[in-house]
């Protein structure tokens, strides 16, 4: 059967690079002769009782490879939340009524993985064949050489932290970045060799090194007055719960473990109420005694413009996924292996407890970062 109708949403957080994957997917789908339907808000327009949905043409879609965030917005919605029966039936029921041949995901692991279970019949009546483009800043996903988002993310943390460099100096200070990543530390030892930090704190290290960090800035306070210490969200040591408990008990004295920590809907924590930034600031000043600050990316990673490189690339995997689809190669995802883009399978993203596989940071990146950070 020809695909003659798909869709193409974007799920999970947003990052610059979205909206030139979105151009890719359509452009490529009016060569094919597709029309395409762009779904807003990511799953949640199809696990609606109703779809919001609008049709997308290459007029549409001509002017936005330049521009940061989604044009369809997005969301977090995980079409197989065990507390949203509805939202299977609602997904199949969508899909029937809008006559779909097929859906393009663009997303993370989390978004991913339900294109996977979809495409296998997972929980539903029937296949709903999706194809997936991998999106994250955070450049965790696996069978990917690169993410989109990644680039424009790492180059805004380098800005950052020439910027942070001023201000350290000028007061004598020791400033500590802490920059997304979730449990990979690739936006931060990127970030941290490209901006010539002096020590960077990642998951792949965890337990956290405190007494390499407090050597190496003894080293640096030899030669100037000044540090700069780059730290992942998900990096971890045993007492910084601990310390996370004593903050929250000298704000409103309640226990970090008898608070209510956000969780989302794929089950995953928010790591920004570890606070760990804070907590390698207040370590680094406990131990060496160095006034020091803290300064947290968060969300102004996000957004903005994406770089050339992350306009080609999602463009790159947009047309990819677009004609995967008109081939009817469901069940994988455009994945960039060296100057490549090749299909790799949905199924191979998660372990056999359907858990997603994390692309750390391998041992090789890491002497490279320890080779150069001397």
């Amino acid at each position: 059967m020809a695909v003659k109708r798909i869709a193409v949403l974007t799920g999970g957080g947003d990052c610059p690079g979205l909206n030139p994957t979105i151009k890719g997917v359509v452009t490529r789908a009016a060569d094919l002769g597709i029309e395409v339907l762009g779904l807003q808000n990511g799953w949640k327009s199809l696990v609606s009782d109703e779809p919001i949905y609008k049709p997308l043409s290459v007029d549409d879609v001509r002017p936005i490879i330049k521009l940061g965030g989604t044009i369809l917005h997005t969301s977090r919605t995980n079409a197989y939340d065990k507390k949203r029966p509805e939202y299977l039936p609602n997904l199949v029921k969508n899909v029937e009524k809008l006559g779909l041949d097929a859906i393009v995901a663009i997303g993370g692991d989390d978004t991913l993985s339900v294109a996977s279970r979809l495409t296998k019949g997972d929980g539903v009546e029937r296949p709903v064949p999706c194809v997936g483009v991998p999106k994250t800043m955070d450049n965790d996903v696996f069978g990917t050489d690169q993410c989109f988002g990644f680039d424009t993310a790492t180059t805004l943390a380098v800005e950052a932290v020439q910027r942070l460099r001023d201000t350290a100096d000028s007061h004598n200070r020791v400033i500590v970045l802490e920059v997304f990543g979730r449990k990979a530390g690739w936006t931060a030892l990127y970030t941290a060799v490209a901006a010539d930090a002096d020590y960077v704190l990642i998951p792949e290290r965890n337990p956290a090194d405190l007494e390499g960090l407090f050597a190496k800035l003894r080293e640096v306070k030899k030669r100037r007055d000044y540090a700069l210490v780059v730290v992942a969200e998900g990096a971890d040591h045993p007492d910084l719960d601990e310390w996370a408990n004593e903050i929250a008990q000298g704000l409103n004295g309640t226990r970090l473990g008898e608070m209510s920590v956000e969780i989302d809907s794929f089950g995953h924590p928010i790591l920004k109420e570890r606070r760990v930034g804070d907590w390698c600031a207040y370590r680094i000043k406990q131990e060496l005694g160095w006034d020091t600050r803290t300064s947290v990316m968060a969300h102004l990673m996000r957004g903005g413009q994406p770089t050339l490189e992350d306009r080609i690339l999602g463009a790159r995997l947009g047309i990819a996924a677009a004609d995967y689809a008109h081939q009817e190669k469901f069940g994988v995802m455009a994945a960039l292996k060296g100057s490549e883009v090749v299909p790799f399978p949905l199924e191979e993203l998660t372990d056999a407890n359907g858990k997603s596989i994390t692309r750390d940071v391998p041992p090789e990146w890491i002497e490279f970062a320890d080779i150069l950070m001397k």
